[in-house]
């Protein structure tokens, strides 16, 4: 038993500096025009795409930076559950002007991560996360926080990964081992393609991962702690966490040319009128090669495996 323990911490230190060096990669993906908008996604469900965009989230967070994970896919909502936190508003409220968008979003148990849900039965979510309104909506999250993260449904039942990838900066495909077929995930990187996607990078998923002998030697064994000073031990803290109108501004890039996917068309006066929006009733109050093109050629049929 003490064994398999042992074992499962391993891999947890093996999942955490995977995920950190995939935050290291993105942060450094682009020095010019910074990547700070991701969508996550990929081809067929239960590739653990949830998961990585949670774990990416937290990892930003965790180096300093702050990050907002909106819930976007519509139809089958889990962040929520996962994160176990329950937001009275969600982003149908915000686009409405019911809410507003500091006051729809709450705060997560990492410090500087803040979660934006989706209201359930949403009528027509590709449109939706093609209107203008969205558009500006994720310009304002911008304003306040370093990066946000889309979490999105595979691209092979909807069309909305590849809807949103035209309003990020950049789209991560989780590819889960043994669960995509080689046919379904080339349809995936050609439906990106097709839309105009900055696709920048896959994520292998529910791989097993090759240790290192000495890696594992290292965090299995330890060394003599027996006059190191005690660590400090820091109590959870009850202090309100401030919403996002307080934090500092973030630099903005300069705006796009016009026609380009990110620009923001002037606000209507009648917000709600304007995109023709009603509320919802309220029923109760390794593979990592060079370039992705490589990884994706490199399962294309007639390819060896």
């Amino acid at each position: 038993m003490a064994k398999k323990q042992k074992k499962v911490g391993i891999d947890q230190i093996h999942m955490q500096n995977a995920i950190k060096t995939l935050a290291a990669n993105i942060r450094f993906a682009s020095v010019d025009d910074p990547i700070r908008s991701i969508v996550v996604t990929s081809s067929v469900p239960n590739e653990g795409k949830t998961t990585v965009a949670i774990s990416l989230a937290e990892a930003i967070a965790s180096s300093g930076s702050s990050v907002l994970l909106l819930e976007c896919d519509m139809r089958r909502r889990s962040i929520a559950n996962s994160l176990g936190i329950h937001a009275r508003s969600g982003v149908y409220s915000v686009l409405c002007g019911q809410t507003a968008l500091a006051d729809a979003m709450v705060a997560t148990g990492t410090r500087g991560m803040y979660f934006l849900d989706s209201e359930p039965h949403i009528p027509n979510p590709d449109v939706l996360l093609s209107s203008k309104r969205f558009r500006k909506m994720v310009d304002a999250a911008l304003d306040s926080f370093d990066y946000v993260i889309f979490d999105t449904p595979p691209l092979s039942a909807f069309v909305d990964a590849a809807v949103l990838s035209t309003v990020a900066d950049g789209t991560l495909l989780v590819v889960g081992q043994n669960v995509v077929r080689r046919d379904e995930l080339a349809s995936s990187h050609a439906q990106l393609e097709k839309a105009g996607a900055n696709l920048i990078g896959a994520v292998m998923n529910l791989c097993k991962s090759e240790k290192s002998e000495y890696y594992t030697e290292y965090y299995s064994r330890g060394g003599d702690d027996s006059n190191a000073p005690a660590a400090p031990v820091n109590a959870p803290t009850t202090q309100a966490v401030s919403k996002p109108s307080s934090l500092r501004p973030v630099a903005r890039k300069a705006p796009r040319a016009a026609g380009a996917s990110r620009q923001s068309a002037p606000a209507a006066q009648n917000p709600v009128a304007a995109q023709g929006l009603k509320p919802i009733p309220q029923t109760g109050a390794k593979i990592a090669p060079d370039t992705t093109a490589q990884f994706i050629a490199s399962i294309q049929p007639g390819s060896k495996k």
